[in-house]
């Protein structure tokens, strides 16, 4: 193994692409700043393979279980077209075909053997961040002193092991940047990842290889964690839909899954992005179907509760629901692309008859500046030592975001800032019950930005606190793609007074030129542990957006 970070890194590469077969090498890459449509263009992906690949999950399952479609072909189409898009964007740490092609076959001869499938994902590949462990591969989570380590049975995570139980097939881990703690990816294992529909555009972060795999349709659903954004910001920058469970009583298991946060509880990471929203309660119910619980202490013992997602069909068939909504948290100003994708989802709402009312941000800025003590509370000592432990030097990002000249907080300073969380989580949840004496029923969720801009241009992601504060609430959050970006009708806006200096700098980064088309969405938030309710609701919000597919 190389000694020099730098070789040790250039390895890495090299052993990634050497998995990439010949009859799959890009020959000839596309000219311009898309590779969205490459796929249909390059020759590598037969019709049915394509017509594969924009299958959803909901179509695929069922035909596997019946044994209509193999798992082996199946998954050729989907190792396929991601290593095409690898290729393009960056956005593998792991690919491995020849063992998904493996575990595929195995299932196929189980299923003819038994004549009923192995589980209720039967034969259907997905993709991991690279923060989930697999028996046998390199996990190195962005951090070049961790290549060279593998997994072993006894280190494999737990949701890859009830993944396995439920007929997954793995078939590559995707990139992350450099101590999962930007909404950028970017590391000096593989370099940036770039999103397929504009490589000037990020892909965001941290799950941005996810976000970007499955953006392209190298896979139908993708596992990824967010602890301050990093399943919402990708899946908005990528179109995608995706869920930000409630974790501090978790509802599915995060045991070996890397991440230095780990160690801390104070704010906890969660998983799940897909390309469509009905896939999201396929995947929720299966893995919750595996009984987590028994596999991870932390796991509230708590089945997918179909009589919560009748509370919302009930509203549906009635008065329809009850939606806060807001446009700015007083701190950062949204881009015009953003504002408008509020706009358009709160006047389909209004169209479709559901009340919509304005919320009132409750002291946003207060759980930015909080939450980010949190993060910075150990002196950023843990990512420095993995950091540099190989001699690589920390990427831009988090030389910005996780100074390590910041001192760290002493027991009772932790202490505090735990307590003072659960007081801003009180005082939350009074502003709720308050609005909703107002409005005399219940408010059953908040319309929001995850975002202040669309897919943003590389290196200008600054502000994350439209995200975090949810997860600092632990709330339930889904994204929702809504529109794209358009010079047209996004005009940059003029004369405007920022509010501090970072909102002056977010205004200034706008372009219409150079945002036109970007990905635009909202995120719904619902209460703690209301996953069915809410997941219910981005589904009808969805719906009534036509956004049922990635356009």
């Amino acid at each position: 193994m190389p000694e020099d970070w730098e070789q040790r890194a250039a390895d890495k590469r090299a052993r990634i692409l050497k998995n990439i077969p010949a009859e799959w090498r890009i020959q000839s890459p596309p000219a311009g700043d898309s590779f969205f449509d490459f796929p249909e263009k390059c020759g590598i992906l037969t019709p049915k393979e394509l017509e594969i690949t924009k299958s959803s999950a909901t179509d695929l399952v069922p035909k596997l279980a019946k044994g209509e479609l193999k798992s082996v072909e199946v998954t050729l189409a989907f190792c396929k077209r991601a290593a095409i898009a690898h290729q393009l964007v960056n956005c593998c740490h792991e690919f491995f075909p020849d063992m998904a092609l493996a575990q595929a076959k195995e299932y196929d001869d189980y299923l003819e053997r038994h004549k009923k499938p192995v589980g209720p994902l039967h034969g259907l590949p997905i993709s991991l961040k690279d923060q989930l462990r697999i028996k046998g591969l390199e996990n190195c989570m962005a951090y070049v002193s961790w290549l060279g380590k593998y997994d072993t049975e006894e280190s494999e995570s737990v949701l890859t092991i009830l993944l396995r139980k439920a007929g997954a097939v793995f078939y590559c881990k995707t990139s992350v940047p450099q101590t999962l703690m930007v909404c950028e990816t970017v590391n000096n294992v593989i370099g940036r990842t770039l999103n397929p529909r504009n490589k000037n555009w990020s892909c965001g972060g941290s799950t941005g290889g996810e976000g970007a795999m499955i953006g392209f349709r190298g896979g139908v659903w993708g596992v990824g964690t967010d602890i301050g954004g990093s399943i919402r910001v990708p899946c908005a920058f990528n179109f995608l839909y995706g869920i930000r469970l409630v974790m501090v009583a978790c509802r599915t298991p995060r045991w070996q899954t890397v991440c230095w946060a780990r160690r801390q509880l104070k704010v906890l990471l969660v998983q799940w992005l897909t390309v469509q929203r009905v896939n999201l309660r396929l995947f929720l119910t299966s893995i919750l179907a595996e009984e987590p619980w028994k596999y991870d202490s932390k796991v509230v013992p708590m089945p997918w509760r179909t009589s919560e997602e009748d509370v919302i069909k009930a509203k549906l068939q009635s008065g329809g629901l009850t939606l806060g909504f807001f446009n700015c948290d007083d701190n950062i100003l949204p881009h015009p692309p953003i504002l408008r994708g509020v706009d358009i989802v709160v006047s389909t709402l209004k169209k479709a008859g559901h009340t919509v009312v304005p919320w009132k941000p409750y002291k946003h800025a207060y759980a930015v500046d909080m939450i980010n003590k949190i993060f910075a509370a150990d002196g950023s000592t843990d990512v420095y030592e993995k950091i540099n432990a190989s001699g690589e030097p920390a990427i831009p990002n988090i030389q910005n975001l996780l100074n390590p000249s910041i001192p760290k907080k002493d027991l009772n300073d932790v202490w505090n800032i735990q307590l003072a969380k659960w007081d801003y989580q009180l005082e939350y949840l009074a502003k709720w019950r308050e609005l909703e004496e107002q409005l005399g029923k219940e408010l059953d969720a908040i319309i929001a930005p995850i975002t202040p801009t669309a897919a943003i241009r590389h290196n200008q992601f600054k502000y994350y606190g439209y995200a975090t504060v949810y997860n600092l609430l632990d709330l339930t959050s889904v994204t929702v793609p809504v529109t794209f970006a358009d010079k047209n009708i996004d005009k940059k806006k003029e004369g405007y007074k920022a509010m501090n200096e970072m909102d002056a700098d977010i205004q200034a980064e706008y372009d219409p030129e150079a945002y036109h088309g970007a990905p635009v969405a909202v995120q719904i938030v619902g209460r703690k542990l209301s996953e069915e309710r809410t997941l219910k609701i981005a589904e009808e919000v969805g719906r009534l957006l036509g956004n049922v597919v990635t356009p």
